[in-house]
């Protein structure tokens, strides 16, 4: 599985492009909005778009999502049922950030834990880690040793909890006992800013070490 990362919204989201390298199908991962950024993107690459992938619905990672998914005519998956509320307020999540109008959309499938996404012949295991919200998905490809965390982990620090339905003790144990298991060397690609691995994040993240 390839990826790039597209840095999308005032908020520098990393919206995240990845493919199959066997059948060249490809997914966006948090669409948050820069429609012609991403797609610029997935020109470069030449690969052809089968599916939008959400981790969770703040709009800084899903205010593009409606607008891509019926320009391209492609099926959302993610995020877990638990987000249903930040979807269903995407317009008022616009007015509050001041993000162009955004439109609500219905997933064509929630997803939950221990659930499989292919990206063409690529495998991704879904990982529920509710926390920063309560429908928070992990993205995880183990064959890469790869994963796509959104807002759950970050670089030195961890998601905020202080959003609606946010929960910091669920955070923690999302992180500890969800994805730290799965080892030491994952990278893993963050919502926002520089990637890491879960090692140095156990050694060094003073939030979660």
């Amino acid at each position: 599985m390839k990826y790039r990362i597209i840095p999308v919204t005032p908020f520098q989201q990393n919206c995240t492009l990845i493919w199959c390298e066997s059948t060249n199908k490809a997914a966006v991962v948090d669409p948050g909005g820069d429609l012609e950024k991403i797609l610029a993107v997935v020109e470069q690459e030449g690969v052809e778009l089968e599916k939008i992938l959400l981790t969770h619905a703040h709009i800084d990672h899903a205010g593009g999502t409606a607008e891509l998914s019926k320009q391209h005519n492609l099926p959302i998956e993610g995020p877990h049922l638990g987000d249903k509320f930040w979807i269903d307020g995407m317009a008022q999540q616009s007015a509050m950030f001041n993000f162009p109008q955004c439109d609500g959309f219905d997933p064509d499938r929630w997803l939950d834990d221990d659930d499989k996404v292919m990206v063409g012949d690529s495998e991704l295991q879904v990982v529920h880690c509710p926390g920063h919200t309560p429908g928070h998905v992990v993205f995880y490809n183990e064959d890469d040793q790869v994963a796509l965390v959104g807002d759950v982990l970050f670089n030195g620090s961890i998601g905020r909890t202080d959003f609606p339905q946010g929960n910091h003790q669920e955070l923690i144990a999302s992180i500890k006992n969800k994805l730290f298991p799965l080892g030491e060397e994952v990278e893993f690609i963050p919502g926002h800013g520089p990637g890491s691995t879960f090692g140095f994040e156990m050694q060094n993240n003073p939030f979660v070490r």
